[in-house]
């Protein structure tokens, strides 16, 4: 650091007319969790915590991301915001954001139980493509996807709460794991065995690994070549092209942080969406 700026000078700056030491000393910064239903969906710019109560937000914690406090920044339900001021202005402030933490740990089934049934319903929508003759339709992992899409997009505007506790998350998302992968043993183990240990089945299980091993490996290298991304992200970038929670399950067991999660729920969508729509596609074109 000497080399860049010169060598450290010591000399108390403080003058008769400013203390610096008694300025700082009256300040402090405390994380004031956002617990006041009517402020969900309000923008921080438009609160005017600094002209009101004289403190600044520095940044917001949603869930495991750190999100810089900006003007135009929406705030949602479980936000927790560091607010910086005097001790008596940031009390007033934590009055009036609420910091009410027991009251996050109360589920909000209703809005859960909401989703999976506008999903499920979106799910079975027919949409009629020119030139086919049957229409196709979102399913019911792709109506739940767009539903949540819409939920976490447009929620805080339509002052719904969809906020969730990190334990009530993981537990559906381990829930939802193993019914699938109950689902999907019952379903392929009757004839597992007798469909593999046939020439053909050989066949199609080596060219299954081939197209599943060839993309990962190609993408891979690509991320980490061209876009020096991080392995956790590659993780969750292939886990999700390939909507495989198995490995991101694997993933998030044996790396730190959640960079694999975070990049997994920003492909997962989009790759979702074009499995099964272009798996219907093919299909209809394959029997006219």
């Amino acid at each position: 650091m000497e080399l860049l700026f010169g060598e450290e000078e010591q000399k108390d700056w403080n003058k008769e007319q400013i203390d610096w030491n008694a300025i700082d000393s009256q300040l402090e910064s405390r994380v004031v969790v956002l617990s006041r239903t009517a402020l969900n969906g309000k923008v921080l710019g438009r609160l005017q915590l600094r002209k009101l109560y004289g403190v600044n937000v520095s940044r917001i914690l949603r869930g495991d991301i750190k999100l810089l406090a900006t003007d135009d920044l929406r705030l949602q339900y479980g936000d927790r915001i560091t607010v910086v001021g005097e001790h008596e202005a940031v009390d007033n402030v934590e009055r009036f954001l609420g910091n009410a933490v027991k009251t996050l740990e109360e589920p909000n089934i209703g809005s859960i139980f909401l989703g999976i049934i506008l999903g499920l319903a979106v799910g079975t929508i027919p949409i009629s493509i020119p030139g086919m003759q049957m229409p196709i339709h979102l399913g019911v992992a792709g109506g739940a996807i767009l539903i949540g899409i819409l939920v976490g997009a447009l929620g805080p505007r339509l002052r719904l709460i969809s906020y969730t506790t990190r334990s009530a998350s993981l537990m559906l998302r381990k829930l939802g794991l193993s019914l699938y992968l109950a689902c999907l043993g019952i379903v392929a183990g009757s004839d597992f065995f007798s469909t593999v240990f046939r020439p053909e089945g050989l066949l199609w299980l080596g060219i299954g690994l081939l197209l599943t091993m060839l993309p990962c490996i190609i993408i891979g290298v690509l991320a980490l070549k061209t876009k020096k991304f991080d392995f956790a992200t590659i993780c969750g970038i292939l886990c999700g092209a390939m909507a495989n929670p198995m490995a991101l399950g694997y993933a998030n067991d044996t790396l730190d942080g959640d960079s694999a999660s975070v990049s997994y729920a920003s492909v997962y969508p989009l790759g979702m969406f074009l499995r099964v729509l272009i798996a219907q596609v093919l299909i209809m074109f394959a029997m006219s």
